[in-house]
C-alpha cells in the first residue's frame, strides 16, 4: 500500500506548522501591544483568511503565483520556477490558512501575562532580544504551543486552497485530504475510508493531547512552574 499521501501531509503541515510558529509569533510579539495607526486593518488582514472561504484562498494565491502573477512570473523568470502545481505550493496554501489560528493564539499569550518581570529586566539592562528568550516567551510558552498545535492540525486538514494551487498529482500534491476526495470520486471507498480513519485518528489525538496538556496545573500557577 502507497503511504505518500500520509507523509506528504506530514511534511507539508510540518514545514508550514515551522514557518507560521515563526512568523506569528514574532509579529504577534511585535504588534499587540503597540499602538500606531492602521493595526486594526493589519490584524483584519491576518485574520481574514480564518472567515474566506478556501476556494477564495485558493484563488488569490493561484493570481499571486501563477505564471501570469506577480510573484510567478518574477520566480518563472528569475529561476525558471513554477511553484503552481508543486507540493511548495501546497505548503504555501498551508501557510496562509493556519497563520491566522497561530497568530491570535499568540496575541492572546502575550496580552496575558503581566509585563512587569520585562520591565524590571529592561531596568537592569537586559536587551530586548535576551527579554524575550528568557521572560517573554517562557511566560507565554502555553498559548503559543496551543496554537503551534492547532495551525498543525489546520495544515494537515487543507483542502480547498490546496486543490485549487497544487492540484491532485499522486506521488506529488496528493496530501491525505485531496486522497480521500478523490479515493471516493473513483469509486474507491475502502481507501478513502482508511485515509478518513488515519486523520481522523491524527486530529483527535492532537486536540485531545492539548486538551489534556493544558489542564496542568502548573500552567494555571506560574509558581509551580
Amino acid at each position: 500500500m502507497d503511504f505518500s499521501p500520509l507523509w506528504l501531509s506530514l511534511k507539508i503541515a510540518s514545514i508550514s506548522t515551522a514557518i507560521v510558529f515563526l512568523t506569528g509569533t514574532f509579529l504577534a510579539r511585535g504588534i499587540v501591544r503597540r499602538q500606531f495607526f492602521g493595526k486594526q486593518v493589519l490584524e483584519a488582514l491576518f485574520m481574514l483568511p480564518l472567515v474566506l472561504p478556501p476556494t477564495v484562498v485558493g484563488f488569490g494565491l493561484l493570481y499571486l503565483f501563477g505564471k501570469n502573477g506577480p510573484l510567478g512570473s518574477l520566480l518563472l523568470e528569475w529561476f525558471n520556477f513554477q511553484i503552481i502545481f508543486t507540493w511548495y505550493a501546497a505548503v504555501i496554501a498551508a501557510i496562509v490558512v493556519s497563520f491566522p489560528l497561530m497568530y491570535q493564539s499568540a496575541s492572546a499569550a502575550f496580552l496575558r501575562y503581566d509585563r512587569t518581570l520585562e520591565n524590571a529586566a529592561y531596568t537592569m539592562g537586559a536587551s530586548r532580544w535576551k527579554v524575550f528568550w528568557t521572560i517573554s516567551f517562557p511566560l507565554a510558552w502555553p498559548g503559543l504551543l496551543a496554537g503551534l498545535v492547532l495551525s498543525f492540525a489546520r495544515g494537515l486538514g487543507e483542502f480547498g486552497a490546496t486543490l485549487m494551487v497544487a492540484g491532485y498529482i499522486p506521488g506529488v500534491t496528493d496530501t491525505l485530504p485531496l486522497a480521500i476526495y478523490f479515493s471516493v470520486e473513483s469509486g474507491n471507498e475502502q481507501q478513502a475510508l482508511l485515509w478518513v480513519i488515519i486523520i481522523v485518528l491524527i486530529g483527535f489525538t492532537t486536540i485531545y493531547w492539548l486538551n489534556n496538556w493544558s489542564k496542568k496545573p502548573w500552567l494555571n500557577d506560574p509558581g509551580k512552574r
